[in-house]
């Protein structure tokens, strides 16, 4: 399936936290709903802002799934749960490696599902960090395309 890729902004804000959201309700189990509230307006005030966005919308104009990058790393790539297993999140990482350059992801190791699809899309182990960038005790997977 052909997807079309767009530059996000900060009108679509809204749209991407709805996707982060649900996308972080279905696959990050590991997060209390404390922690999700926590990382909400983080992700809005520090991460947003300084990242190239890029996402995928429906036919109806709705978004599906969105990623976030910052020189050579991939920040962020969510998915809406609805449109899980139908290649959005691998057009975008093929998109990022390809046309962004990117060759960096970090993962919570808590969530294996991420770290299976980016190893399945050529990415590998390189390091792990005890805790999250913020300092929270969710354990990092640092990865980087195989050579």
């Amino acid at each position: 399936m052909q997807f079309i890729i767009s530059a996000l902004s900060g009108p679509d804000y809204p749209e991407v936290i709805f996707v982060w959201e649900a996308s972080v309700r279905a696959s990050h189990h590991f997060l209390a709903e404390a922690d999700i509230q926590y990382y909400k307006p983080v992700i809005v005030t520090d991460y947003l802002p300084v990242l190239d966005l890029f996402g995928i919308r429906h036919a109806s104009g709705g978004l599906a799934g969105f990623i976030g990058i910052a020189g050579r790393k991939i920040e962020m790539l969510f998915v809406h749960p609805d449109d899980f297993g139908k290649g959005i999140g691998k057009a975008l990482c093929q998109y990022a490696v390809r046309e962004l350059r990117a060759s960096e992801v970090d993962v919570n190791e808590d969530n294996p599902g991420a770290c299976q699809f980016y190893t399945k899309m050529g990415f590998e182990v390189t390091g792990r960090s005890p805790v999250d960038p913020g300092g929270k005790p969710f354990p990092i997977l640092h990865l980087a395309m195989k050579a």
